[in-house]
């Protein structure tokens, strides 16, 4: 619900701050488990950094899960935990595992842009967490 008391069908950049920018992956069971998707997950971010993740600063640039059902629940949280006693990263684990809410996709613009030539991108550090948890 927006302040002004109607419906919030679409989300737009300003107010992203209440969110958090995600990435829904739509995926074959058949193909890949949950469980190594998590593990390709844990590859890609840094699972310390509340404030954001790499370059991008604030609350909606945190870490989370979002799961859909109570298995999915369980496999995340058995797969930061191993992350945590690994001893892989210095500081704690502090990326969320939450209930799966209505995902609104980004405008057009911001597809895409792993294909484009973003200097932002260029300077992610490369293999962060490139073990797998266990």
């Amino acid at each position: 619900m927006r302040p002004d008391g109607r419906e919030e069908d679409h989300i737009l950049f300003p107010q992203v701050g209440r969110h958090a920018e995600a990435v829904q992956v739509i995926y074959d069971p058949a193909r890949i488990g949950y469980a190594q998707l998590l593990e390709v997950f844990w590859m890609n971010i840094d699972p310390t950094d509340a404030g954001g993740q790499f370059v991008d600063r604030g609350s909606q640039y945190r870490s989370a899960i979002f799961f859909l059902d109570e298995e999915q629940k369980r496999l995340a949280e058995g797969s930061r935990k191993r992350l945590a006693r690994s001893g892989r990263f210095n500081g704690p684990i502090v990326t969320e595992i939450v209930p799966a809410t209505a995902f609104y996709p980004a405008e057009e613009y911001h597809q895409d842009l792993l294909q484009e030539e973003s200097p932002a991108l260029q300077i992610l550090p490369l293999g962060l967490g490139s073990r797998p948890v266990s």
